[in-house]
Protein backbone atom coordinates (compact mmCIF):
# COMPACT_ATOMS: atom_id res chain seq x y z
CA UNK A 1 0.00 0.00 0.00
CA UNK A 2 1.09 3.41 -0.88
CA UNK A 3 -0.41 6.96 -0.64
CA UNK A 4 1.48 10.33 -1.39
CA UNK A 5 1.14 13.98 -2.85
CA UNK A 6 2.56 14.49 -6.36
CA UNK A 7 2.52 17.90 -7.91
CA UNK A 8 -0.39 18.52 -6.19
CA UNK A 9 -2.74 15.30 -7.11
CA UNK A 10 -3.20 12.66 -3.92
CA UNK A 11 -2.26 9.36 -5.09
CA UNK A 12 -2.71 6.39 -3.70
CA UNK A 13 -1.90 2.24 -4.45
CA UNK A 14 -2.84 -1.07 -3.24
CA UNK A 15 -1.63 -4.57 -4.06
CA UNK A 16 -2.72 -7.57 -2.78
CA UNK A 17 -1.83 -11.25 -3.87
CA UNK A 18 -2.50 -14.58 -2.11
CA UNK A 19 -2.90 -18.48 -2.85
CA UNK A 20 -4.54 -21.15 -0.05
CA UNK A 21 -5.01 -24.80 -0.61
CA UNK A 22 -7.66 -23.84 1.84
CA UNK A 23 -8.79 -25.90 5.07
CA UNK A 24 -9.83 -29.36 5.09
CA UNK A 25 -12.46 -30.66 7.33
CA UNK A 26 -14.59 -33.59 6.53
CA UNK A 27 -17.77 -33.76 4.43
CA UNK A 28 -19.05 -37.27 5.69
CA UNK A 29 -21.86 -37.59 3.34
CA UNK A 30 -22.65 -35.76 0.47
CA UNK A 31 -25.61 -35.43 -2.61
CA UNK A 32 -24.51 -38.42 -4.84
CA UNK A 33 -24.07 -40.56 -1.53
CA UNK A 34 -27.96 -40.49 -1.19
CA UNK A 35 -28.47 -40.91 -5.32
CA UNK A 36 -25.94 -44.01 -4.24
CA UNK A 37 -28.18 -45.45 -1.53
CA UNK A 38 -31.19 -45.23 -3.80
CA UNK A 39 -30.04 -46.27 -7.33
CA UNK A 40 -27.03 -48.99 -6.26
CA UNK A 41 -24.10 -46.74 -7.25
CA UNK A 42 -20.99 -46.09 -5.41
CA UNK A 43 -19.80 -42.84 -6.70
CA UNK A 44 -19.57 -40.38 -3.95
CA UNK A 45 -16.21 -39.16 -3.28
CA UNK A 46 -18.03 -38.24 0.90
CA UNK A 47 -16.27 -39.01 3.15
CA UNK A 48 -13.61 -36.47 1.65
CA UNK A 49 -12.42 -33.06 1.95
CA UNK A 50 -13.74 -29.77 1.14
CA UNK A 51 -12.27 -28.24 -1.27
CA UNK A 52 -11.49 -24.47 -0.80
CA UNK A 53 -8.15 -23.71 -2.35
CA UNK A 54 -7.47 -20.44 -4.72
CA UNK A 55 -5.60 -17.78 -5.85
CA UNK A 56 -6.49 -14.33 -6.11
CA UNK A 57 -4.53 -10.57 -7.19
CA UNK A 58 -6.62 -7.35 -5.91
CA UNK A 59 -5.47 -3.79 -7.16
CA UNK A 60 -6.45 -0.03 -6.59
CA UNK A 61 -5.64 3.02 -7.78
CA UNK A 62 -6.90 6.40 -6.68
CA UNK A 63 -5.99 9.59 -8.05
CA UNK A 64 -7.42 12.94 -6.87
CA UNK A 65 -7.22 16.54 -8.32
CA UNK A 66 -8.80 19.51 -7.34
CA UNK A 67 -12.67 18.54 -7.96
CA UNK A 68 -11.84 15.45 -9.68
CA UNK A 69 -11.53 11.90 -8.46
CA UNK A 70 -10.25 9.25 -10.85
CA UNK A 71 -10.61 5.46 -9.30
CA UNK A 72 -9.41 1.93 -11.08
CA UNK A 73 -9.52 -1.62 -9.53
CA UNK A 74 -9.15 -5.22 -10.39
CA UNK A 75 -9.62 -8.28 -9.24
CA UNK A 76 -8.61 -12.10 -10.20
CA UNK A 77 -9.28 -15.41 -8.84
CA UNK A 78 -7.85 -18.27 -10.29
CA UNK A 79 -8.20 -21.79 -9.24
CA UNK A 80 -11.19 -21.31 -6.96
CA UNK A 81 -12.46 -24.32 -5.69
CA UNK A 82 -15.74 -25.56 -5.15
CA UNK A 83 -16.05 -25.91 -1.47
CA UNK A 84 -18.52 -29.20 -1.07
CA UNK A 85 -19.68 -28.95 -4.86
CA UNK A 86 -22.36 -27.13 -6.68
CA UNK A 87 -24.71 -29.45 -6.85
CA UNK A 88 -23.37 -30.51 -3.38
CA UNK A 89 -21.53 -33.73 -3.98
CA UNK A 90 -18.22 -33.13 -3.63
CA UNK A 91 -15.67 -31.67 -6.68
CA UNK A 92 -11.85 -31.79 -5.85
CA UNK A 93 -11.64 -31.57 -9.60
CA UNK A 94 -13.62 -28.44 -10.50
CA UNK A 95 -12.60 -24.72 -10.56
CA UNK A 96 -13.60 -21.17 -11.10
CA UNK A 97 -12.16 -17.81 -12.90
CA UNK A 98 -13.16 -15.02 -12.61
CA UNK A 99 -11.81 -11.05 -13.23
CA UNK A 100 -13.30 -7.96 -12.05
CA UNK A 101 -12.47 -4.82 -13.72
CA UNK A 102 -13.61 -1.22 -11.91
CA UNK A 103 -13.49 2.47 -12.74
CA UNK A 104 -15.50 5.55 -12.25
CA UNK A 105 -14.88 8.82 -12.53
CA UNK A 106 -16.62 11.83 -10.39
CA UNK A 107 -16.92 15.43 -10.48
CA UNK A 108 -17.50 17.59 -7.90
CA UNK A 109 -19.39 21.39 -8.34
CA UNK A 110 -19.25 23.30 -5.50
CA UNK A 111 -19.26 26.97 -7.45
CA UNK A 112 -22.69 27.64 -6.89
CA UNK A 113 -24.21 28.93 -3.83
CA UNK A 114 -26.12 26.89 -1.85
CA UNK A 115 -25.07 23.54 -3.70
CA UNK A 116 -22.89 20.78 -3.61
CA UNK A 117 -23.41 18.45 -6.85
CA UNK A 118 -21.37 15.55 -8.11
CA UNK A 119 -21.67 13.79 -10.87
CA UNK A 120 -20.22 9.87 -11.34
CA UNK A 121 -19.71 7.95 -14.27
CA UNK A 122 -18.95 3.88 -13.81
CA UNK A 123 -17.92 0.82 -15.47
CA UNK A 124 -17.63 -2.58 -14.39
CA UNK A 125 -16.83 -5.85 -16.45
CA UNK A 126 -17.16 -9.01 -14.80
CA UNK A 127 -16.26 -12.82 -15.75
CA UNK A 128 -17.06 -15.93 -14.38
CA UNK A 129 -15.81 -19.13 -16.01
CA UNK A 130 -16.76 -22.40 -14.28
CA UNK A 131 -15.47 -26.14 -14.94
CA UNK A 132 -17.69 -28.36 -12.91
CA UNK A 133 -17.99 -31.87 -12.17
CA UNK A 134 -21.45 -31.64 -11.06
CA UNK A 135 -21.69 -35.42 -10.00
CA UNK A 136 -18.52 -37.80 -9.79
CA UNK A 137 -17.44 -40.31 -12.29
CA UNK A 138 -19.55 -43.55 -11.96
CA UNK A 139 -22.91 -41.63 -10.89
CA UNK A 140 -25.92 -43.07 -12.83
CA UNK A 141 -28.85 -41.40 -13.32
CA UNK A 142 -32.87 -43.63 -14.43
CA UNK A 143 -34.16 -42.87 -17.63
CA UNK A 144 -37.84 -41.22 -16.40
CA UNK A 145 -39.74 -43.43 -15.87
CA UNK A 146 -38.05 -46.49 -15.30
CA UNK A 147 -35.32 -47.03 -12.96
CA UNK A 148 -33.00 -49.19 -14.67
CA UNK A 149 -30.76 -49.58 -16.78
CA UNK A 150 -29.10 -46.71 -15.30
CA UNK A 151 -27.47 -44.04 -17.50
CA UNK A 152 -23.98 -43.97 -16.14
CA UNK A 153 -21.53 -40.84 -16.82
CA UNK A 154 -17.79 -42.63 -16.22
CA UNK A 155 -15.93 -39.38 -16.41
CA UNK A 156 -18.64 -37.89 -14.45
CA UNK A 157 -21.49 -35.12 -15.01
CA UNK A 158 -19.34 -32.14 -16.46
CA UNK A 159 -20.71 -28.51 -16.74
CA UNK A 160 -18.25 -25.39 -17.98
CA UNK A 161 -20.93 -22.70 -17.93
CA UNK A 162 -18.82 -19.39 -18.52
CA UNK A 163 -20.43 -15.98 -18.12
CA UNK A 164 -19.76 -12.22 -19.09
CA UNK A 165 -21.25 -9.03 -18.29
CA UNK A 166 -20.95 -5.26 -18.50
CA UNK A 167 -22.67 -2.55 -16.10
CA UNK A 168 -22.34 1.02 -16.73
CA UNK A 169 -23.54 3.78 -14.62
CA UNK A 170 -24.46 7.24 -14.67
CA UNK A 171 -25.78 9.30 -11.50
CA UNK A 172 -26.06 13.12 -10.42
CA UNK A 173 -26.72 13.87 -7.01
CA UNK A 174 -26.76 17.51 -5.06
CA UNK A 175 -27.24 19.10 -1.83
CA UNK A 176 -29.25 22.21 -1.33
CA UNK A 177 -28.71 24.36 1.80
CA UNK A 178 -30.25 27.41 1.29
CA UNK A 179 -33.54 26.70 3.16
CA UNK A 180 -33.17 26.83 7.03
CA UNK A 181 -32.67 23.75 9.08
CA UNK A 182 -33.25 22.21 6.20
CA UNK A 183 -30.70 20.39 4.08
CA UNK A 184 -32.14 18.77 0.65
CA UNK A 185 -30.73 16.40 -1.50
CA UNK A 186 -31.75 15.55 -4.91
CA UNK A 187 -30.67 12.56 -7.85
CA UNK A 188 -30.82 10.41 -10.49
CA UNK A 189 -29.38 7.99 -12.46
CA UNK A 190 -29.11 4.86 -14.77
CA UNK A 191 -27.70 1.66 -14.56
CA UNK A 192 -27.39 -0.09 -17.54
CA UNK A 193 -26.47 -4.08 -17.24
CA UNK A 194 -25.62 -6.55 -20.02
CA UNK A 195 -24.74 -10.13 -19.70
CA UNK A 196 -23.73 -9.60 -23.34
CA UNK A 197 -22.21 -13.47 -23.58
CA UNK A 198 -22.27 -16.92 -22.80
CA UNK A 199 -20.41 -19.99 -23.48
CA UNK A 200 -21.36 -23.47 -22.37
CA UNK A 201 -20.02 -26.91 -22.84
CA UNK A 202 -20.73 -30.58 -20.99
CA UNK A 203 -21.37 -34.18 -21.42
CA UNK A 204 -25.36 -33.80 -20.54
CA UNK A 205 -28.69 -33.38 -21.80
CA UNK A 206 -31.47 -32.78 -19.37
CA UNK A 207 -34.21 -35.21 -19.99
CA UNK A 208 -38.11 -33.94 -18.17
CA UNK A 209 -37.42 -34.08 -14.29
CA UNK A 210 -33.83 -32.49 -14.59
CA UNK A 211 -32.30 -35.76 -15.15
CA UNK A 212 -28.96 -35.58 -16.48
CA UNK A 213 -28.39 -37.98 -19.99
CA UNK A 214 -25.09 -38.66 -20.82
CA UNK A 215 -23.91 -37.25 -24.39
CA UNK A 216 -20.88 -39.31 -24.49
CA UNK A 217 -18.61 -36.53 -24.43
CA UNK A 218 -17.88 -32.99 -23.89
CA UNK A 219 -19.58 -30.34 -26.17
CA UNK A 220 -20.71 -26.98 -26.87
CA UNK A 221 -24.29 -26.65 -26.85
CA UNK A 222 -23.72 -22.78 -26.55
CA UNK A 223 -26.21 -22.25 -29.31
CA UNK A 224 -28.45 -25.38 -28.86
CA UNK A 225 -28.73 -25.61 -25.44
CA UNK A 226 -27.29 -23.16 -23.21
CA UNK A 227 -28.34 -22.10 -19.26
CA UNK A 228 -28.71 -19.06 -20.05
CA UNK A 229 -29.13 -16.50 -22.85
CA UNK A 230 -27.78 -13.51 -23.10
CA UNK A 231 -30.01 -10.53 -21.50
CA UNK A 232 -29.59 -6.86 -20.52
CA UNK A 233 -32.02 -4.61 -18.69
CA UNK A 234 -31.71 -0.95 -17.57
CA UNK A 235 -32.54 0.80 -14.05
CA UNK A 236 -33.35 4.43 -14.03
CA UNK A 237 -34.20 5.88 -11.07
CA UNK A 238 -34.97 9.23 -8.88
CA UNK A 239 -34.42 10.03 -4.92
CA UNK A 240 -34.94 13.32 -2.52
CA UNK A 241 -34.07 13.44 0.60
CA UNK A 242 -34.86 16.29 3.35
CA UNK A 243 -32.59 16.52 6.93
CA UNK A 244 -34.66 19.14 9.04
CA UNK A 245 -33.62 20.31 11.86
CA UNK A 246 -36.60 21.58 13.60
CA UNK A 247 -35.42 21.96 17.37
CA UNK A 248 -32.46 22.29 19.20
CA UNK A 249 -31.77 18.56 19.94
CA UNK A 250 -34.26 17.01 17.41
CA UNK A 251 -34.06 16.53 13.51
CA UNK A 252 -35.82 14.42 11.28
CA UNK A 253 -34.83 12.66 7.88
CA UNK A 254 -36.90 11.47 5.45
CA UNK A 255 -36.54 10.41 1.81
CA UNK A 256 -37.92 8.26 -1.13
CA UNK A 257 -36.80 6.81 -3.79
CA UNK A 258 -38.61 5.23 -7.59
CA UNK A 259 -36.73 2.59 -9.42
CA UNK A 260 -38.18 1.42 -12.78
CA UNK A 261 -36.44 -1.72 -14.22
CA UNK A 262 -36.71 -2.64 -18.13
CA UNK A 263 -37.16 -6.11 -17.06
CA UNK A 264 -39.77 -6.41 -14.35
CA UNK A 265 -41.07 -3.12 -13.62
CA UNK A 266 -41.09 -0.26 -10.93
CA UNK A 267 -40.57 -0.02 -7.25
CA UNK A 268 -40.75 2.81 -4.65
CA UNK A 269 -38.94 2.64 -1.69
CA UNK A 270 -39.48 5.09 1.51
CA UNK A 271 -36.95 5.48 4.41
CA UNK A 272 -36.88 8.00 7.69
CA UNK A 273 -35.29 8.37 10.57
CA UNK A 274 -36.14 10.58 13.83
CA UNK A 275 -33.10 11.67 16.32
CA UNK A 276 -33.36 13.23 19.31
CA UNK A 277 -30.15 14.46 21.45
CA UNK A 278 -32.04 13.70 25.02
CA UNK A 279 -28.87 14.04 26.97
CA UNK A 280 -25.20 16.05 26.58
CA UNK A 281 -23.95 11.55 26.74
CA UNK A 282 -27.18 10.00 24.63
CA UNK A 283 -28.43 10.23 21.73
CA UNK A 284 -31.86 8.35 20.55
CA UNK A 285 -32.91 7.35 17.21
CA UNK A 286 -36.48 5.81 15.75
CA UNK A 287 -35.46 4.84 12.21
CA UNK A 288 -37.96 2.85 9.45
CA UNK A 289 -36.66 1.88 5.67
CA UNK A 290 -37.54 -0.47 2.95
CA UNK A 291 -35.47 -1.78 0.14
CA UNK A 292 -35.38 -4.25 -2.32
CA UNK A 293 -33.27 -6.87 -4.26
CA UNK A 294 -33.84 -6.95 -7.61
CA UNK A 295 -33.65 -10.70 -8.73
CA UNK A 296 -30.25 -11.79 -10.70
CA UNK A 297 -30.01 -12.57 -14.38
CA UNK A 298 -30.06 -16.52 -13.11
CA UNK A 299 -32.41 -16.38 -10.50
CA UNK A 300 -34.79 -15.06 -13.62
CA UNK A 301 -33.11 -16.79 -16.44
CA UNK A 302 -31.27 -20.09 -15.93
CA UNK A 303 -32.40 -23.07 -18.45
CA UNK A 304 -31.18 -26.03 -19.03
CA UNK A 305 -29.35 -26.40 -15.55
CA UNK A 306 -29.51 -30.04 -13.68
CA UNK A 307 -29.26 -28.05 -10.56
CA UNK A 308 -30.94 -24.32 -10.53
CA UNK A 309 -33.54 -22.98 -12.83
CA UNK A 310 -34.24 -19.55 -13.35
CA UNK A 311 -38.10 -18.00 -13.46
CA UNK A 312 -39.07 -14.92 -15.82
CA UNK A 313 -42.10 -14.28 -13.26
CA UNK A 314 -39.74 -13.49 -10.41
CA UNK A 315 -40.74 -10.34 -8.76
CA UNK A 316 -38.52 -8.10 -6.17
CA UNK A 317 -37.82 -9.08 -2.62
CA UNK A 318 -39.07 -6.40 -0.32
CA UNK A 319 -37.99 -5.38 3.53
CA UNK A 320 -38.90 -3.31 6.00
CA UNK A 321 -37.54 -2.49 9.02
CA UNK A 322 -38.05 -0.26 11.82
CA UNK A 323 -35.42 0.46 14.63
CA UNK A 324 -35.20 2.21 17.63
CA UNK A 325 -31.24 2.68 18.45
CA UNK A 326 -29.96 4.69 21.79
CA UNK A 327 -25.75 5.54 22.14
CA UNK A 328 -24.82 6.19 25.59
CA UNK A 329 -21.37 7.59 27.20
CA UNK A 330 -21.98 7.18 30.94
CA UNK A 331 -18.12 8.19 31.03
CA UNK A 332 -15.38 9.23 28.89
CA UNK A 333 -14.15 5.09 28.73
CA UNK A 334 -17.84 3.66 28.36
CA UNK A 335 -20.17 3.57 25.20
CA UNK A 336 -22.92 1.45 25.16
CA UNK A 337 -24.86 1.11 22.31
CA UNK A 338 -28.37 -0.86 22.40
CA UNK A 339 -30.48 -1.17 19.12
CA UNK A 340 -33.98 -2.99 18.81
CA UNK A 341 -35.55 -4.05 15.74
CA UNK A 342 -37.99 -5.34 13.45
CA UNK A 343 -38.22 -6.04 9.90
CA UNK A 344 -40.75 -7.87 7.61
CA UNK A 345 -39.57 -9.47 4.05
CA UNK A 346 -42.00 -10.16 1.14
CA UNK A 347 -41.20 -11.75 -1.91
CA UNK A 348 -38.33 -13.67 -0.86
CA UNK A 349 -36.33 -15.37 -3.45
CA UNK A 350 -34.83 -18.97 -3.08
CA UNK A 351 -34.69 -21.81 -5.49
CA UNK A 352 -37.24 -24.68 -4.12
CA UNK A 353 -37.41 -28.19 -4.92
CA UNK A 354 -39.22 -29.16 -7.49
CA UNK A 355 -41.79 -31.83 -7.34
CA UNK A 356 -40.27 -35.34 -8.23
CA UNK A 357 -37.02 -33.77 -10.18
CA UNK A 358 -33.63 -33.09 -9.27
CA UNK A 359 -33.41 -29.63 -10.35
CA UNK A 360 -34.87 -26.04 -7.83
CA UNK A 361 -36.37 -23.70 -9.51
CA UNK A 362 -36.10 -19.60 -8.19
CA UNK A 363 -39.38 -18.51 -6.51
CA UNK A 364 -40.90 -15.80 -4.70
CA UNK A 365 -41.53 -18.34 -1.31
CA UNK A 366 -43.92 -15.86 1.00
CA UNK A 367 -43.26 -13.36 3.52
CA UNK A 368 -40.32 -13.80 7.24
CA UNK A 369 -40.98 -11.43 9.89
CA UNK A 370 -38.27 -11.01 12.81
CA UNK A 371 -37.31 -8.96 15.68
CA UNK A 372 -34.26 -8.58 18.01
CA UNK A 373 -31.90 -6.42 19.69
CA UNK A 374 -28.53 -6.02 19.23
CA UNK A 375 -26.14 -4.29 22.16
CA UNK A 376 -22.49 -3.40 22.27
CA UNK A 377 -20.18 -1.97 24.56
CA UNK A 378 -16.48 -0.54 24.42
CA UNK A 379 -14.88 0.00 27.89
CA UNK A 380 -11.56 1.28 28.13
CA UNK A 381 -11.01 -0.74 31.54
CA UNK A 382 -7.02 1.14 32.09
CA UNK A 383 -4.67 2.34 29.28
CA UNK A 384 -3.32 -1.07 28.48
CA UNK A 385 -6.83 -2.68 28.25
CA UNK A 386 -9.65 -2.29 26.45
CA UNK A 387 -12.94 -4.17 26.42
CA UNK A 388 -15.46 -4.92 22.94
CA UNK A 389 -18.57 -6.79 23.08
CA UNK A 390 -21.38 -7.50 21.68
CA UNK A 391 -24.45 -9.92 22.23
CA UNK A 392 -27.24 -10.42 19.47
CA UNK A 393 -30.59 -12.04 19.96
CA UNK A 394 -33.16 -12.62 16.74
CA UNK A 395 -36.07 -14.64 16.14
CA UNK A 396 -37.35 -14.97 12.70
CA UNK A 397 -40.94 -17.01 11.10
CA UNK A 398 -41.58 -17.90 8.09
CA UNK A 399 -45.11 -16.44 7.76
CA UNK A 400 -46.32 -19.44 5.10
CA UNK A 401 -45.90 -22.54 7.34
CA UNK A 402 -45.80 -20.32 11.21
CA UNK A 403 -42.75 -22.17 12.13
CA UNK A 404 -39.26 -20.55 12.89
CA UNK A 405 -37.37 -19.24 9.87
CA UNK A 406 -34.05 -22.18 10.25
CA UNK A 407 -30.39 -21.77 9.96
CA UNK A 408 -29.91 -18.17 11.80
CA UNK A 409 -28.67 -18.88 15.71
CA UNK A 410 -31.18 -17.04 18.34
CA UNK A 411 -28.05 -15.62 19.96
CA UNK A 412 -24.76 -14.69 19.66
CA UNK A 413 -21.57 -13.61 21.66
CA UNK A 414 -18.59 -11.48 21.14
CA UNK A 415 -16.12 -10.20 22.78
CA UNK A 416 -12.27 -8.92 22.37
CA UNK A 417 -9.44 -7.93 24.54
CA UNK A 418 -7.10 -5.67 23.30
CA UNK A 419 -3.98 -5.87 26.28
CA UNK A 420 -0.99 -3.83 26.00
CA UNK A 421 1.08 -6.17 28.32
CA UNK A 422 4.52 -4.09 27.61
CA UNK A 423 5.04 -1.20 25.82
CA UNK A 424 5.30 -3.23 22.56
CA UNK A 425 3.86 -6.02 23.03
CA UNK A 426 0.06 -6.97 22.89
CA UNK A 427 -2.12 -9.76 23.47
CA UNK A 428 -5.60 -9.82 22.07
CA UNK A 429 -8.09 -13.39 22.75
CA UNK A 430 -10.98 -13.00 21.32
CA UNK A 431 -14.18 -15.44 22.19
CA UNK A 432 -17.21 -16.04 19.61
CA UNK A 433 -20.43 -17.95 20.87
CA UNK A 434 -23.26 -18.89 18.56
CA UNK A 435 -26.15 -20.93 19.87
CA UNK A 436 -27.94 -23.80 17.91
CA UNK A 437 -29.49 -23.52 14.98
CA UNK A 438 -33.58 -24.50 13.95
CA UNK A 439 -33.95 -26.14 10.58
CA UNK A 440 -36.28 -24.69 8.33
CA UNK A 441 -39.70 -26.01 7.77
CA UNK A 442 -39.36 -29.49 5.65
CA UNK A 443 -35.95 -30.29 6.54
CA UNK A 444 -35.98 -33.70 8.69
CA UNK A 445 -32.57 -33.25 10.49
CA UNK A 446 -32.35 -32.55 14.43
CA UNK A 447 -31.45 -28.95 15.16
CA UNK A 448 -27.82 -28.24 14.27
CA UNK A 449 -25.82 -27.28 17.90
CA UNK A 450 -23.46 -24.29 18.35
CA UNK A 451 -20.22 -23.47 19.25
CA UNK A 452 -18.07 -21.51 20.96
CA UNK A 453 -14.61 -20.68 19.02
CA UNK A 454 -11.39 -18.99 20.78
CA UNK A 455 -8.81 -17.26 19.32
CA UNK A 456 -5.70 -15.71 20.24
CA UNK A 457 -3.02 -13.32 18.88
CA UNK A 458 0.90 -12.01 20.57
CA UNK A 459 1.67 -9.23 18.75
CA UNK A 460 4.91 -7.24 18.57
CA UNK A 461 5.48 -3.63 17.92
CA UNK A 462 8.09 -1.19 16.66
CA UNK A 463 10.68 -3.79 15.86
CA UNK A 464 14.04 -1.14 14.48
CA UNK A 465 10.80 1.25 14.01
CA UNK A 466 9.81 -0.46 11.17
CA UNK A 467 8.74 -3.78 11.59
CA UNK A 468 5.98 -5.79 13.35
CA UNK A 469 5.24 -9.02 13.96
CA UNK A 470 2.40 -11.28 14.84
CA UNK A 471 1.23 -15.02 15.73
CA UNK A 472 -2.24 -16.22 16.13
CA UNK A 473 -4.18 -19.24 16.84
CA UNK A 474 -7.72 -19.32 15.65
CA UNK A 475 -10.00 -22.07 17.04
CA UNK A 476 -7.60 -22.34 19.97
CA UNK A 477 -9.62 -25.69 21.65
CA UNK A 478 -10.44 -27.22 18.20
CA UNK A 479 -14.25 -27.32 18.35
CA UNK A 480 -16.34 -29.13 15.44
CA UNK A 481 -17.95 -26.12 14.78
CA UNK A 482 -20.39 -26.13 11.56
CA UNK A 483 -22.59 -24.37 9.54
CA UNK A 484 -26.07 -25.27 8.22
CA UNK A 485 -26.16 -27.15 5.01
CA UNK A 486 -29.04 -26.52 2.41
CA UNK A 487 -32.19 -28.18 3.21
CA UNK A 488 -33.64 -31.10 2.66
CA UNK A 489 -29.96 -32.07 4.07
CA UNK A 490 -28.26 -33.74 0.76
CA UNK A 491 -25.30 -32.85 2.66
CA UNK A 492 -26.30 -34.53 5.92
CA UNK A 493 -24.01 -33.70 8.37
CA UNK A 494 -23.86 -29.43 7.54
CA UNK A 495 -19.97 -27.86 6.33
CA UNK A 496 -17.64 -27.63 8.99
CA UNK A 497 -15.49 -24.89 9.58
CA UNK A 498 -12.16 -25.11 10.00
CA UNK A 499 -10.28 -26.88 13.27
CA UNK A 500 -7.17 -25.17 14.99
CA UNK A 501 -5.16 -23.24 12.75
CA UNK A 502 -2.23 -20.88 12.81
CA UNK A 503 -1.36 -17.82 11.31
CA UNK A 504 2.45 -15.80 11.49
CA UNK A 505 1.94 -11.74 9.88
CA UNK A 506 5.04 -9.78 9.56
CA UNK A 507 4.47 -6.11 8.76
CA UNK A 508 7.00 -3.51 7.40
CA UNK A 509 6.58 0.42 7.04
CA UNK A 510 8.64 2.80 4.78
Amino acid sequence: MHGNNYGGIDLAFSLEYGSTDGQHETIDADAQTRFDGLLGTSASLAPGSVNLGRKYLDSRFDASWNDWRLRLGYQGRWDAETGAGVAQALDPAGSNKSNRFNADLTYDLKSIEHWETTLQLSYFDTSAESDLVLYPPGAGFPSSPAIFPLNVFPNGVIGNPYVYERHSRFNVSTFYSGLRDHRIRLGAGVNYSDLYKIKNTKNFSILPGGVPFPLGSVVDVTDTAPFIKPHDRTDSYLFAQDEWSFTRDWSLTAGLRYDDYSDFGNTVNPRAALVWATTYNLTSKILYGRAFRAPSFAELYNINNPVLLGNPNLKPETIDTIEVAFDYQPIDKVRVGLNLFHYKMRDIIRFITDPSSATATAQNTGDQNGHGFEWEVNWKLSDALKLTANYAYQKSEDETTGEDAGNAPHHEVFANLDWRIERVWYVDPQITWISKRERVSGDPRPDLGGYTLVDLTLRRTSIANKFEIAASVRNLFDQDAREPSLSPGLISNDLPLPGRNFYVELRYTL
